[in-house]
């Protein structure tokens, strides 16, 4: 029985998109599991991972912070002894990267998405690059969610032994099972997801001021990231929004909703998009990378442009001019577009592929 260390920057992000890895991980090999916070540690112990506290600044550069995580990183592997380690989201891609290469530990990475720093040019842009460069070089396999990210990569000449593009993380159908669509008003255009510029919400917010009415509702589910609480307060009072919150239990927001809104600048491949066309739901999101691969324009959802606010309004109009037999078509037709193209079982197989060749392939070397 081999160990694995797994090294990603939230428990509900493992937990709820890459669970079944984890469980397909713990029928052969030990796992233990690298996080900065609790909120899914329970449910990860249950199933018999083993799980350290190992805290993470996910938002910006802080060289303290980040000097003290790459040790914090070398000093749990030799306290483990890893096997293999999985790395997700920039920081664990990065600094687990380096403390692998230090330790001649084989590590598979998974670039999530290229987050802001790669839409910037100047400096912090060339620190990225060349971090990444030095993060991933070694690297058994980088898994790309969608082919822009690994284009990018490619021209910036970061790249490790081999890559690979996968659907994201799939979406579990069977959790997100396709429901029956609602009848009736309002319709309910639902986001779900961190509240932050990044994200569009100011695009949404905007359109729902423009389009709001008794018989038409916007609701945002998901946490406020910035300094943002006071202008959605505002939105909220003038009645175009109402706030729902942080609640794990997105299905049941999704199952009640009309249609699902992500006006997001840049995304790996979004989690959201998937549950919401596997539950049914048609989606209206920018026409990015990361979002136009999970909805076909007229077919399953409307696309625009990001940052404007404009085509996100006309978009969620022509949805709007459907009639309620096209919503529910659309909606059917996301659901078999998931079912042929998105399910999670096949991303779970091509990871197993890498990670039982980077096995063998320790193996042989440990032999030699």
């Amino acid at each position: 029985m081999g160990k694995i260390l797994i090294l990603a920057n939230s428990s509900d992000g493992l937990y709820d998109f890459r669970n079944e890895l984890v469980e397909k991980l713990l029928e052969k090999e030990q796992v233990v599991a690298s996080l900065p916070d609790h909120v899914k540690t329970k449910e990860l112990l249950d199933e018999g991972c083993k799980v350290i506290h190992t805290p993470i600044n996910r938002r910006g550069i802080n060289p303290i912070e980040d000097i003290k995580l790459f040790f914090n990183y070398c000093r749990l592997m030799r306290q483990e002894k890893p096997d293999l380690v999985l790395t997700y989201t920039i920081k664990p891609n990065i600094y687990g990267g380096f403390c692998c290469r230090v330790m001649k530990i084989p590590y598979i990475v998974t670039i999530t998405g290229l987050g802001s720093a790669f839409q910037k040019k100047g400096m912090l842009l060339g620190m990225v690059v060349q971090m990444y460069r030095l993060g991933i070089r070694k690297a058994e396999c980088v898994f790309f969610q969608n082919e822009e990210n690994r284009n990018i990569f490619e021209k910036f000449g970061i790249k490790g032994k081999s890559s690979r593009l996968v659907k994201g993380s799939g979406v579990n159908l069977r959790r997100h099972e396709m429901e029956e669509y609602p009848k009736g008003n309002p319709v309910k255009f639902l986001y779900v997801g961190r509240i932050m510029r990044e994200k569009g919400i100011m695009e949404f917010l905007l359109a729902a001021e423009k389009l709001h009415s008794d018989k038409v509702c916007f609701e945002l589910l998901g946490s406020c990231d910035e300094d943002l609480q006071d202008v959605l307060d505002e939105y909220e009072k003038k009645g175009c929004v109402k706030q729902l919150g942080f609640d794990p239990q997105v299905h049941q927001h999704l199952k009640e909703c009309s249609a699902l809104v992500l006006p997001t600048y840049h995304e790996g491949m979004s989690n959201v998009l998937m549950e919401a066309s596997a539950t049914g739901r048609p989606v209206i999101a920018t026409n990015i990378s990361g979002c136009r691969e999970i909805f076909e324009e007229g077919l399953t959802g409307f696309g625009c442009k990001p940052g404007s606010a404009e085509e996100l309004t006309e978009a969620i109009r022509k949805f709007l001019a459907l009639s309620p037999e096209q919503r529910a078509d659309m909606g059917r037709k996301a659901r078999q577009k998931m079912e042929k193209e998105f399910d999670r079982w096949k991303v779970v197989k091509e990871y197993m592929e890498e990670i039982h060749k980077s096995l063998n392939k320790e193996g042989k070397n440990e032999s030699v």
